[in-house]
């Protein structure tokens, strides 16, 4: 049985034990969190489709942790001119374990 799930602006096929890395959540590490936007459900060839997602289905997960994504680097600059800068970013992510798929 898998789903397909959608958060932060992503989506997300998952199975019951897998871990993801997504957009940060604003939930505790150690505490449930239950993602509601379920865009299809496969049981066991069963496949529902939602429009745009499926009725009382919910995936459940346990926040595992929180942490930093690996380090982006852009570089901008203008020939002739002396202009040259870099910019980073690192974006916060959560580490959740799916524990349930409930179609």
């Amino acid at each position: 049985m898998y789903a397909v799930l959608e958060t932060g602006g992503k989506q997300y096929r998952v199975v019951a034990g897998d871990k993801l890395e997504i957009e940060r959540l604003e939930t505790e590490a150690g505490k449930p969190v239950t993602f509601d936007r379920v865009l299809l459900v496969n049981n066991e060839g069963k496949v529902t489709v939602g429009s745009p997602t499926v009725s009382g289905a919910k995936v459940t997960a346990d926040v595992v942790a929180h942490k930093r994504g690996e380090h982006k680097l852009t570089f901008k600059m203008k020939r002739r001119k002396g202009y040259h800068k870099s910019i980073g970013h690192r974006q916060e992510l959560t580490v959740v374990k799916i524990t349930a798929i409930n179609a």
